[in-house]
């Protein structure tokens, strides 16, 4: 196996080929996981470090910010600095931020340097995904992305489970410190492989004004997801300047980007076909995916008993299929139309959201593995033949600014994902427990006879109390849950009209299709 030359240097042998294909994913699942690692463990973190639980999520919020605005500088910064030099700096620093994070004394402590985390992490992904892209050949560039494409889909996954494990057995600063030695091992390995085939390097120059609208824009609207549902959305004024300020810095961005000579964020990208069809079903898929990734643990720990290291080791059987699947799906994906197997991808991500919509107060643990371990086949339709669909044909030149702008929108529709679906649950509930109360009264039989269940075990007025509001709270948090999956079975089912729209992948060496 060999990859083509870069800048002259001769192809890599199929060791090094090994040692790269190993490292570059490691990065990227370091980097995904702090997005989510930490969400867990706040408690933990601001109890330990004597702040509010309000206070701790900005542990979560400094960095997700930094990242987001991080993310669609990568394909300038890359430009300026060389991609390979560029994704040593970046995966140095990280580790060392991961480091003091660590060793912070104080919660603002902390949070200034997981802003420095989020933003020497940003580049690691879509450098990551850029390198592994330019060092194989065009005919094993699919396979390439698969291996790029599981550390992607299964990290979201075990970052809480991880970060909760921490959390009850060891110190919280551990959930920094595991990155150190990953960091640095991936740093020297990538070093020593691609010594000698750094990228081309053009001095172009980072616009102040159009770094200054993306970071009104992307900053804003990150700290609106994800202070939002805590300041109960547009009800707060904080977040009222928040929404127009993300109007106004987007709105300012696209204009000015539009007519600059050298734009920092290369809005021509969107006319090539396959990247924009890519782009918006990633998008949608990841709003998806990631909100109901981040609704499974929450009502199996708030309303079914499960500690937060059990909700997730339910929640892992979703990273097996895709280990032994996605290789496959890489190996042939230049062989089959990539728009066949995300359509049977998103027909089976309707069908798991469906059999979760039967959620009820007696559940059993194989109700909710099963729908888990089937969406794991979901998961290798849709990761892999998407990243192909939207890179695979584009120029290796415009691969880092590609990956950037991708992997920030990316980023901001899963955060728009966990918000929303976060917010639904709670709002639904409200529906549903008012009308649930309304069918409770002293005439109701229904009524009556809980009450003497509970009065033959002795309780009190306020303990049966107790019981039955905790008892509609449950059903209406369950049923909430239900029409949140029902309505993701449904989303999943119109986006597959959306995959047509994209040209035909099947031809292996088939040049990028541009034009609307």
């Amino acid at each position: 196996m060999s990859a083509p030359k870069d800048g002259g240097a001769p192809p890599l042998s199929a060791r090094s080929l090994v040692l790269l294909t190993m490292a570059l994913p490691v990065a990227t699942f370091m980097q995904v996981v702090d997005v989510t690692i930490c969400n867990v463990a706040v408690p933990t973190i601001s109890g330990n470090l004597g702040a509010s639980y309000s206070q701790g999520t900005w542990v979560i919020t400094s960095y997700s910010v930094a990242n987001a605005i991080a993310l669609p500088l990568t394909g300038r910064l890359a430009q300026r600095f060389g991609e390979v030099r560029l994704f040593l700096l970046s995966t140095t620093l990280f580790s060392l931020s991961s480091l003091f994070c660590g060793l912070s004394p104080n919660l603002n402590v902390l949070v200034f340097f997981r802003v420095i985390q989020g933003a020497t992490g940003g580049p690691m992904l879509p450098l990551a995904q850029s390198l592994l892209m330019k060092n194989y050949p065009r005919d094993r560039q699919i396979m390439a992305l698969a291996f790029f494409s599981m550390t992607v889909s299964v990290a979201p996954v075990f970052g809480p489970i991880l970060g909760g494990w921490i959390s009850d057995n060891c110190h919280w600063s551990y959930i920094f410190f595991i990155n150190v030695p990953f960091g640095f091992v991936v740093a020297m390995v990538v070093r020593k492989v691609l010594s000698g085939r750094e990228s081309g390097i053009v001095k172009v120059p980072m616009s102040a004004v159009a770094f200054g609208f993306l970071a009104l824009g992307v900053g804003s609207l990150q700290v609106l997801l994800d202070k939002g549902r805590e300041l109960d959305w547009f009800n707060s004024n904080f977040i009222r300047t928040l929404a127009v300020s993300c109007v106004v810095g987007l709105t300012l961005l696209i204009v000015w980007e539009s007519r600059a000579e050298k734009p920092l964020i290369d809005l021509r990208l969107f006319l090539h076909r396959n990247f924009t069809v890519g782009l918006i079903l990633m998008s949608l898929g990841m709003m998806l995916y990631l909100g109901t990734i981040v609704l499974l643990p929450l009502l199996l720990q708030s309303w079914y008993g499960y500690t937060a290291t059990w909700a997730g080791l339910v929640s892992a059987p979703v990273g097996v299929a895709p280990v032994f699947l996605t290789p496959l799906i890489g190996r042939f994906g230049n062989k089959i139309d990539l728009r066949i197997v995300i359509s049977v991808g998103f027909l089976v991500f309707s069908g798991c959201m469906y059999m979760r919509t039967r959620f009820n107060p007696s559940i059993s643990v194989g109700f909710v593995v099963l729908p888990q371990f089937l969406q794991g086949f979901a998961i290798a339709s849709f990761f892999v033949p998407i990243f192909g669909l939207a890179f695979v044909g584009l120029e290796p030149a415009k691969m880092a600014q590609a990956a950037g702008l991708f992997n920030c929108v990316r980023a901001l529709f899963s955060g728009i994902g966990t918000s929303l679906a976060t917010t639904l649950w709670d709002r639904r509930e409200a529906l549903h427990h008012t009308r649930l109360t309304s069918h409770i009264d002293g005439i109701s039989p229904a009524f009556t006879d809980a009450v003497r269940n509970f009065e033959s075990f002795g309780l009190s007025a306020e303990e049966r109390t107790a019981i039955l509001v905790r008892s509609l709270t449950q059903n209406g948090y369950i049923q909430s849950a239900n029409e949140i999956y029902l309505a993701c079975s449904v989303m999943f089912l119109i986006m597959i009209l959306i995959v047509w729209a994209a040209g035909n992948t099947k031809r292996r060496d088939a040049p990028a299709e541009k034009g609307l």
